[in-house]
């Protein structure tokens, strides 16, 4: 079991972050976590000149958060595991600002006063890539750094092929898949996901009035509840193989300890689905 951490609190996480990595790399510095919990906190919070702060009230810094945790837990289990390629601390770090920015795409302009970041949801993985390469290049980041952030951010579109992204190495790949799979499991497994399946909904139905044609069938519930009732469907045929087959297994680096002890995560989303089963009378894994 991990130690529990409260992800409602930026600094709890930092510093579990900031814990695992330099447990992971005693001899490196660890400066980078600090800094780049600040970049993004600020943004979040509307303190970037361009930006507003988020609106999103599913996709809030929260659910950023709770990503980042979970990545950075996968990947510690993987470097203990001793697998290949090795996690260098270069490519920890361009992970962690990965999953950090993954989500800025649902922050507003400050000229754009219309609904919520929601709006976005159809482009926000596009959005989130380009925000992130702007702000990094400021920083002085590498172009070759920039594109590693970029590759991995686009891991977590929910119908990219991942076929076409175009990693610079083996590495970056599979921070990319880790990125991807934390994304997932990161929100399904929270002690209030079933609770705010309602404000994803909400989301969802701003999301459906300016989402492109083509995808506005991706948000079109009628209603919370067909939401919810849809979960456990959504957990069986989408969720599951595509932290299985696509990001090949790496969720079981989150089993504790590895390789054979449960995987808190995997337990904590099947008691949120069953809960949904149960509360609408839900059978044989599916939505009726």
């Amino acid at each position: 079991m991990f130690a529990p951490v409260d992800t409602r609190d930026p600094v709890a996480v930092e510093r579990e972050v900031r814990s695992i990595c330099a447990a992971m790399f005693p001899e490196a510095r660890h400066d980078f976590v600090a800094r780049s919990f600040d970049w993004v906190a600020r943004c979040f919070a509307g303190r970037h000149p361009d930006y507003l702060p988020i609106d999103a009230e599913y996709h809030d810094f929260e659910h950023t958060l709770q990503g980042a945790l979970c990545m950075t837990r996968l990947l510690r289990g993987r470097h203990a595991a001793g697998v290949t390629p090795s996690l260098t601390i270069r490519a920890f770090e361009l992970g962690l600002l990965a999953i950090l920015f993954h989500d800025t795409g649902y922050l507003k302009r400050r000229d754009d006063a219309e609904g919520t970041g929601a709006k976005y949801t159809a482009i926000h993985v596009g959005r989130s890539a380009a925000f992130a390469r702007e702000f990094l290049a400021a920083k002085g980041y590498a172009d070759a750094e920039l594109i590693a952030v970029q590759n991995m951010i686009h891991c977590t579109g929910i119908n990219t092929d991942l076929r076409a992204i175009r990693f610079q190495n083996e590495l970056e790949r599979t921070v990319g898949y880790a990125l991807g799979t934390a994304d997932l499991l990161g929100q399904m497994a929270a002690p209030d996901y079933v609770e705010k399946l309602p404000v994803l909904y909400q989301e969802f139905a701003e999301a459906a009035r300016h989402a492109p044609p083509a995808a506005a069938h991706l948000f079109a519930f009628k209603s919370a509840d067909e939401l919810m009732r849809n979960t456990p469907n959504f957990w069986e045929k989408y969720v599951r193989p595509k932290v299985s087959d696509d990001f090949g297994r790496l969720y079981t680096f989150l089993n504790h300890p590895f390789p054979d002890g449960p995987n808190h995560y995997l337990q904590r989303i099947e008691q949120n689905v069953a809960r949904l089963r149960s509360e609408f009378a839900l059978t044989g894994g599916a939505a009726d």
